[in-house]
């Protein structure tokens, strides 16, 4: 295939058969770095309950998860090494076919997915299991990039600005109801909102968009009693905390367990069937007990490097295409991270919410990991300084 990418910023072609210049080393680097402490983590956070394993999903082999993890990481460095090597355009051209198979998935979920804690997210794919609801994201972004991109000149009208939009919204967060998976809906209404900002909506939809978020959350907590009572938990977990309260407690005991300098890798207590989700969703609270702040705000640290580099990559793209697909693929991360660490530590009520390139998952980790190489993709495109 000719690389193309300097076509669609107004720029010469490159000569036919000409090799893409490298990617972005920081960008890279720092992905690696927090890959690699993620896998770690998994290990440690895992070990005593895969080697309990009340439902006899790991047979009492005490690295279950840990192998799992390993495996899917490699494989999606390999995801992001491939991805990197993809010109932009083409992943342009790949947004429509990829937003129509995301949503012929979803709406087969609740007909064949697999059900698990009360909620149907997944679908059985051989002896794998795929989570719809993270192609989905990626969907909102390459598909809101391609038609900002179209309608460039007419983002500020509602025929062209919203309606488009809102309806790919609906389409995604309706079927994600149904599942229900609420967390996925509203970090997918948040990226789609930076979408539309980046694209140059008119604010004052924002202000409609945020009186209808409003509503439905009124509706949501109206329909949907568990959604009320993890909004009473949040405001005074410990006043039930043996049952609806539970899971954050444990994870503001966990956390404050670590104190300053943590209890050494592997040290965690909590982790020991205490704490629920450990090698999952609250994975960041057996960070901060086994490190300690200091080494829970390091990887801190390390995120927010990665997305200020993110940025960086995004602000310097030769095409309007690429800069809205990283800061979209940024924003997520951003979106992502924050949301964890506000839920482990109390911040906002309790949402299934997982720390990327930490948290357990196959298929969640390969995506992720294929979307930070659609940023090193990118940042091919800028040129040497």
């Amino acid at each position: 295939m000719r690389y193309d990418g300097a076509r669609l910023a107004g720029l010469p072609d490159a000569p036919a058969g000409a090799k893409r210049p490298r990617f972005d080393g920081p960008f890279f680097v720092l992905s690696m770095l927090l890959l690699t402490a993620g896998v770690v983590m998994v290990l440690s956070a895992s070990y005593p309950r895969a080697w309990y394993d009340p439902g006899h999903v790991t047979g009492g082999n005490a690295a279950y998860y840990f192998v799992r993890q390993f495996i899917f990481a490699v494989l999606g460095v390999g995801a992001m090494l491939f991805a990197s090597r993809l010109p932009m355009p083409l992943y342009r051209r790949a947004a429509f076919p990829f937003l129509v198979l995301t949503l012929a998935l979803l709406m087969l979920v609740p007909l064949v997915g697999v059900k698990a804690n009360g909620s149907r997210r997944w679908l059985g794919v051989g002896g794998l299991t795929l989570q719809p609801s993270e192609l989905a994201k990626l969907a909102v972004i390459l598909s809101f990039s391609a038609l900002i991109c179209r309608y460039r000149g007419r983002m500020r009208t509602f025929r062209c600005g919203i309606l488009p939009f809102a309806g790919i919204l609906g389409a995604i967060v309706g079927l994600l109801v149904l599942e229900p998976h609420f967390s996925a809906s509203v970090i997918i209404l948040a990226i789609g909102a930076v979408m539309l900002f980046l694209g140059g909506v008119r604010m004052v939809w924002f202000a409609g968009a945020f009186g209808a978020a409003a509503g439905g959350i009124a509706l949501l907590l109206t329909l949907f009693p568990y959604a009320s009572s993890r909004l009473s938990s949040w405001r005074d977990p410990f006043a039930d905390s043996s049952s609806q309260g539970y899971q954050i407690v444990q994870s503001l005991y966990t956390i404050g367990s670590g104190g300053l300098s943590g209890l050494g890798l592997g040290g965690s207590r909590q982790k020991f069937l205490y704490l629920p989700e450990e090698h999952n969703d609250f994975i960041f609270s057996v960070v901060c007990e086994e490190l300690g702040f200091i080494g829970a705000a390091l990887i801190l640290c390390l995120f927010a490097l990665l997305i200020l580099r993110g940025f960086w990559i995004a602000f310097h793209c030769r095409d309007r295409f690429s800069f809205l697909v990283v800061g979209g693929v940024t924003s997520l991360l951003a979106i992502q991270v924050f949301l964890n660490v506000a839920v482990v530590t109390n911040l906002v009520p309790c949402t299934g919410i997982s720390l990327p390139l930490f948290s357990y998952g196959g298929t969640a980790l390969l995506i992720q990991l294929f979307e930070l190489g659609i940023v090193l993709s990118a940042s091919r495109d800028i040129p040497a300084r």
